[in-house]
């Protein structure tokens, strides 16, 4: 862990207090009216890490937690925080990390780098992806096209706004919950959408 990573852990708790007592309308998102998607989240794949590519599919009968991530970020604590929840939930909620340099050049390591950086310093067990793009352009990831699609996911335009933006979907492959980077995923209205 670099300095900066150390310092950007040791103020994490301090970053958090925003999304904790004045969250916006933005920062938490729902589908009250639980819309079904036009189009199946679970046909899609992803190509891990690792190079293994698996789809969607294979989580079916799970909530999804799926959440851009970045190492050089203030949020970067979240790391075990999601852990924490995929630990927690192990065989109801399955949690995906898309690592991306999208925000202010944050995640600039290769896939390798990255791994070792979430396993060392966080423990991270549950799935990383390939470093991807997760806004809205020509490379944007197809989760994330599905994500910030209202066309396809039936009610959700919201691409991450920053590093650590989360999205729950249910059991059924409904998109329920947008969470963006200052809530926490162990604060209770994160943990109510699990359940």
């Amino acid at each position: 862990m670099t300095v900066k990573q150390r310092i950007l852990k040791t103020i994490y708790p301090l970053i958090m207090l925003k999304g904790k007592w004045l969250p916006s309308k933005i920062d938490i998102q729902k589908n009250v009216v639980l819309a079904p998607s036009t189009t199946s989240i679970y046909d899609l794949e992803l190509v891990l890490n690792d190079g293994n590519t698996i789809t969607l599919n294979k989580y079916k009968g799970q909530k999804l937690v799926i959440v851009n991530t970045a190492s050089d970020c203030g949020y970067t604590g979240q790391y075990d925080e999601l852990e924490s929840v995929y630990t927690e939930y192990k065989g109801k909620v399955m949690v995906i990390a898309f690592p991306a340099n999208n925000f202010q050049n944050q995640e600039s390591a290769d896939d390798n780098t990255i791994a070792q950086f979430c396993r060392m310093n966080y423990g991270i067990s549950f799935p990383i992806a390939k470093k991807t793009s997760v806004i809205k352009n020509t490379h944007q990831h197809p989760i994330f096209q599905w994500l910030s699609s209202k066309e396809k996911n039936g009610w959700c335009r919201q691409a991450p706004i920053w590093n650590f933006c989360k999205y729950v979907i249910n059991e059924e492959g409904i998109l329920t919950h947008f969470f963006s980077q200052n809530i926490s995923p162990t604060s209770k209205v994160f943990l109510a959408s699990l359940v």
